[in-house]
């Protein structure tokens, strides 16, 4: 997801005027939020179940599991924020294990794409402050209004595996692929799950089955770099984040168990609802960051 900016001291936080330190990061280990009651931990324990399923099938389980999180008292967005990529390491971490022994993914394409996505993610959440993220809203909205109707209207995209590349050209496009889409989920975040499944099938030839099982991999690698921003700031609120871990790893393993015994039509129609899922959430933004503040 969306990672907090770093200010010119190198510190993150919460918004651009309220460091790190004010929201409990620094070198201050937080367990669980001051406001966390039962009903409410029920409540987002559910949600990780969910958010894990639905990034196993397709990705974008952040559009569940992180609103959840920001309506927990107590926790500042930046822990928010970071807590949710410690839980979904586990979760897609489980994902991709299953998927490993279930689909059988080629490795020589998926570890490289991850090894360069996960420094490309660190490297995205180092320089978020430096971006305008409300610039890029916009933008993504359309190429996920874009990514939605090429889908839909190509019953063939993704049905079976068709690589458009073989040799270098195969690895660099691969590789390219994991250093756009690591880099945006270092600086913005919401769908990387999503836009690595579609560019694995666009763009390399992948079936829906196999982009989603490669994706896993190189998911787990950008919510590493990601977290490896986070955890020297102390913003990761650990007990919290170790229990959300828990249902998303069980989240995880049903989605991906669901995803291998489904094929590839069921990912497809998941990966259509959850794109326009993303097209109004980032629509919303947009509206409530950028279009309401001109209509005043």
């Amino acid at each position: 997801m969306a990672h907090p900016p770093a200010d010119p001291r190198g510190c993150a936080t919460q918004d651009p005027a309220v460091p790190l330190s004010a929201a409990g990061g620094g070198s201050v280990l937080v367990l669980l939020p001051d406001g966390l009651t039962p009903s409410i931990l029920a409540f987002v324990l559910v949600a990780a179940l969910a958010a894990g399923w639905v990034d196993a099938v397709v990705g974008g389980g952040g559009l569940i599991q992180l609103p959840a999180l920001l309506l927990v008292p107590g926790l500042a967005p930046v822990q928010a924020l970071a807590t949710n990529k410690l839980a979904s390491v586990f979760g897609t971490t489980t994902s991709a294990v299953t998927y490993q022994r279930r689909v059988h993914p080629d490795l020589r394409t998926a570890l490289p794409m991850a090894a360069v996505a996960l420094a490309a993610s660190f490297g995205g959440a180092s320089v978020a402050a430096l971006l305008p993220a409300p610039v890029f809203k916009p933008v993504i909205v359309v190429a996920l209004v874009g990514i939605a109707l090429f889908t839909a209207f190509r019953p063939s995209l993704g049905e079976v595996t068709a690589l458009r590349h073989t040799g270098r050209r195969h690895s660099g496009t691969a590789a390219g692929i994991g250093a756009v889409i690591g880099f945006y989920d270092g600086v913005l975040g919401p769908g990387t799950g999503s836009f690595l499944v579609f560019a694995l099938v666009s763009l390399l030839g992948y079936d829906f089955l196999h982009a989603s099982a490669k994706a896993k991999i190189v998911n787990v690698a950008t919510n590493l770099g990601a977290l490896a921003f986070f955890v020297p700031h102390g913003s990761v609120v650990w007990g919290l984040g170790l229990l959300l871990a828990a249902a998303n790893v069980l989240g995880g393993y049903l989605g991906s168990r669901t995803a291998t015994r489904r094929g590839t039509g069921f990912i497809r129609v998941v990966f259509l609802v959850v794109v326009s899922a993303l097209v109004v959430r980032l629509g919303w933004d947009v509206w409530t960051e950028t279009l309401r503040p001109l209509a005043r």
